[in-house]
């Protein structure tokens, strides 16, 4: 029988996919001589056995017992003993970090007859009913499904009627009373007696905790946050040392060097007289580490001495849970902590240079999807402001939209498309469905270590924590702050970095990006091998992309110029022609405006490549669609209404995104090609006269066939061919095409024999190669990935199976005659950090993706070199 249990002895920090980050750290500081609780952890084997038939494997529980009386003798106590009975935690722990995801339970072993032998120990009655009323509350919602709110009220009713404010103002008989209502609650909702049986109740904690492995919250965050490959959760029992002894005894979370900016200072929270859950779930508003060292200098010294210890240990920022229990300092875990991304930048560029880490350990440490967080707006800090409220800046950034009072409504409207700021007493993690689609998330109580704030700054969101001058009402739909109401609906502005709470939208400015940054961005430069290109339409885009380290253009979209008033009316001009004659005479008048946008793209980009792609969408796109404005156009363009509806008819397609558009769009109207090549070669050459280095590179899209292409690319050279020569010039120019059909991967050995490069357009591609259409996918394609059957939307990270085998053949037929053939990908999935390691491993050239994007993918695709390596 494999062994399934390990006391924290016997473990280390290598064995994380066996005991869990949680075990596994716990074990470590065991061997470090730091002062931990002992214990011992259930593995994460045994969860995924359990998840099989929803029994524990079998001898699991007589291993367990064979611990527990190791464990009882090391402490000289024995759980829910009358006389000095030990108590212990039981809490989930998996490979990967998931605050707050999974289930915890404390105080277990605490019973009728145990808390009488807690008093005999303590000394202190109102303690070891304040211990065994948080056990039941615990336990009654973990593991036996009692209403957190049921007992919520009990203690509400039991505060108002002693006339006090707060659960630290209720004495010994208060709390006794309690525990005897709370048993009372148990019955009443699951029909049976709360179990007095200390090891059944172990039995059903060790079952919870594997159960909350697949609660809806734990799945939802691993879908999140791409985790994927772990067994399961461990399961870490461990004695308990008690923050709520009395006024010398505290609990506490730290972090060593502050998760919200990385600045190298000891940063954390602390309550004194409390538990842990206290600190975390913001039921009483902390106070700062910094306090601690005045009202106990010499357990602040110790905890000071331990950060920087475990910190040098595992050369990354440390999250710990401390406890102190009578003036004596216990560690509950440590682990790296979660960090925004500008800290988790800053953090490791310091640690470089503390030389704690290398350059390549730095850059494989940031989450590419996380960098994301650094490129976006802040507040405008000269914008006028009413702020109604101040909280704490628990995660930095600014969010402006729309109150809502529950994580539903939030996630609702968020998927609607909407900017909710999901505004809550204190968030819990069955909230984290709600978090995630808001723009921001604002807690009346609560500290900087708070669920919310934790888990904020994992998702990069704005949050304010702690701002107590505000009651939320959820079942009202309201939050009062004084005298002012600000009902569901209403807009409000939070600042992440302040605290402020502000009425109305507020104007936001463009990120500033730091030397840390910059620092980062270099090494990460420096052991890539993809280039990194963007995807940009105007010459502001093409700039703004260029400034975030684009290294070229690798897809200009010219159906997006054609949209402009003056513009528009030559394009429908063109459309409503019967001949060529007339389409020619429509295109004459685009060629100015289609050259001068090519000239100021092609200068902002100069001495890199700009790759064009040429008319792709259907015609039907640039005609209206409401009467008013099909009325007008008729008159505009100067025909019938009738012949404007017949006209529209007749170009009207079942299906317009695989009909007439592209390639096929150009070899019916070849005008149109001889048009956009001229426009985008007189460009090229007034450029090189004036002495500006232009690398143009003509994209043809929607290609299925090599006639195809043949056809289309010599109108192209032709034309090129005539302005060169006539301006004499020299121009490098290439001519290639985009791969968005299946069938043009399997013919692409064809197709590259005068194809100079390929760009796989996998918006497209992923459509065809599914069957599914990009615009109503998102009704199905969340179910498929609830129940299994896709682990991602293909739209936003590649199906490296399918789409990518048709990638990976058509690259490899393509460079069978043409062994130069450059490739690049320029669909969406060019700023998806697992994309990217795919056309890395893949061998392409480039990725394209929007100017935003940029700084993710180039740090993507060093992390694809190095893990290579």
């Amino acid at each position: 029988m494999p062994k399934r249990v390990y006391a924290f002895s016997e473990g280390n920090a290598k064995m994380k996919d066996l005991l869990g980050g949680k075990g596994a750290n716990l074990a470590e500081m065991t061997n470090l001589g730091i002062p931990v609780p002992p214990g011992f952890t259930i593995t994460t084997e045994a969860c995924a056995a359990y998840a099989q038939d929803k029994k524990l494997p079998a001898g699991l529980l007589e291993e367990v017992e064979k611990f527990l009386k190791r464990l009882e003798k090391e402490m000289g106590k024995k759980l829910g003993d009358a006389d000095n009975p030990l108590l212990v935690s039981v809490r989930s722990g998996a490979a990967s970090s998931m605050p707050g995801m999974m289930d915890t339970v404390l105080n277990l072993g605490m019973n009728d007859e145990s808390v009488l032998g807690l008093i005999a120990a303590s000394g202190n009655e109102r303690f070891a009913y304040d211990v065994y009323r948080r056990f039941i509350q615990m336990f009654g919602n973990v593991v036996l499904g009692v209403s957190h709110d049921e007992f919520e009220a009990e203690i509400e009713k039991m505060k108002h009627t002693r006339n006090v404010k707060n659960d630290v103002d209720l004495d010994a008989e208060d709390l006794k009373e309690l525990v005897m209502n709370f048993k009372k609650v148990v019955r009443k909702t699951i029909g049976r007696d709360f179990p007095q049986n200390p090891l059944q109740q172990l039995e059903l904690a060790i079952k919870a905790v594997f159960e909350s492995w697949n609660n809806p919250r734990a799945i939802y965050y691993r879908q999140m946050n791409k985790l994927k490959g772990m067994l399961g959760t461990a399961v870490n029992v461990q004695a308990m040392v008690f923050g709520n002894l009395g006024n010398d005894s505290g609990t506490g979370v730290a972090f060593t060097r502050d998760p919200g900016t990385g600045e190298k200072r000891f940063f954390g929270e602390y309550l004194m007289n409390a538990q842990g859950e206290d600190v975390v779930a913001g039921i009483r508003t902390p106070l700062t580490i910094s306090h601690l060292k005045k009202e106990n200098p010499r357990v602040y010294s110790e905890l000071e001495a331990i950060y920087k210890r475990v910190e040098k240990h595992y050369a990354d920022m440390q999250d710990m849970e401390f406890t102190i229990e009578g003036g004596k300092l216990f560690l509950l875990q440590t682990r790296n902590g979660k960090r925004t991304a500008k800290a988790a930048v800053r953090i490791a560029v310091e640690l470089v240079k503390e030389k704690m880490i290398s350059e390549k350990e730095a850059v494989l440490r940031i989450d590419a999807y996380a960098l994301d967080q650094l490129l976006h707006p802040t507040l405008d800090p000269k914008a006028k402001k009413v702020v109604i409220a101040k909280g704490l800046p628990a995660s930095p950034g600014a969010a402006c939209g729309t109150v809502v009072f529950t994580a539903d409504e939030a996630e609702k409207q968020g998927k609607a498309g909407k900017s909710v700021i999901l505004v809550r007493k204190e968030t819990s993690p069955e909230d984290i469905h709600g978090m995630n689609q808001a723009k921001g998330i604002l807690t009346a109580r609560g500290g900087m270590t708070s669920h919310a704030a934790v888990v904020a700054r994992g998702m990069g969101k704005c949050c304010v924590a702690g701002a107590e001058m505000i009651q939320v009402d959820s079942q009202k739909k309201q939050m009062k702050i004084g005298t002012k109401i600000i009902r569901e609906g209403e807009v409000i502005t939070l600042d992440g970095g302040t605290g402020e709470v502000i009425l109305g939208k507020i104007a936001t400015i463009e990120p500033k990006l730091d030397k840390d940054f910059a620092q980062l961005m270099k090494w990460a430069d420096k052991y890539r091998k993809l280039k990194v290109r963007a995807n940009a339409d105007t010459p502001h885009d093409a700039a703004f992309a260029r400034s975030f380290g684009a290294e070229g253009i690798g897809l200009t979209r010219t159906e997006h110029m054609f949209f402009q008033p003056k513009r528009i009316m030559a394009v429908r001009e063109m459309i409503v022609a019967e001949t060529e004659e007339a389409r020619r005479k429509a295109l004459a008048k685009l060629l100015p405006y289609q050259r001068d946008d090519f000239y100021a793209i092609f200068k902002a980009m100069k001495g890199l490549p700009v790759t064009v792609r040429l008319l792709d969408p259907p015609l039907h796109e640039f005609l209206p669609s409401e009467e008013k404005e099909i009325k007008a156009l008729a008159k505009d363009l100067n025909i019938t209404e009738e012949k404007l509806r017949s006209r529209m008819a007749m170009l009207h397609e079942v299906n317009p995104m695989m009909g007439l558009r592209g390639a096929r769009l150009m070899v019916t109207y070849p005008e149109i090609v001889e048009m956009q090549a001229r426009a985008i070669f007189e460009a090229a050459v007034k450029l090189k006269k004036e002495k500006v280095d232009v690398i143009p590179e003509v994209m043809i899209p929607l290609i299925g066939f090599m006639e195809e292409y043949y056809f289309l690319a010599e109108i192209v050279r032709k034309v090129a061919g005539e302005i060169i020569q006539k301006s004499g010039v020299q121009l490098k120019y290439a001519v290639g095409t985009m791969i968005e059909i299946p069938r043009a991967c399997i013919r692409a050995r064809k197709i590259a024999r005068k194809a100079e490069f390929f760009s796989f357009g996998t918006n497209d591609l992923t459509q065809l190669t599914f069957g599914f259409s990009r615009d109503d996918a998102p009704k199905f394609v969340p179910t498929y990935i609830e129940r299994g059957i896709l682990e991602s939307d293909p739209f936003s990270t590649l199906d490296q199976r399918g789409v990518g085998a048709l990638i990976k053949m058509g690259i490899e037929k393509g460079r069978k005659d043409r062994k130069d053939l450059k490739c690049g990908i320029c669909g969406e999935h060019g700023g998806d950090p697992a994309s990217v390691e795919f056309c890395h491993r893949v061998g392409m050239n480039y990725v394209s993706c929007s100017p935003f994007r940029v700084p993710v993918a180039r740090l993507a695709a060093a992390q694809a070199a190095l893990r290579e390596k």
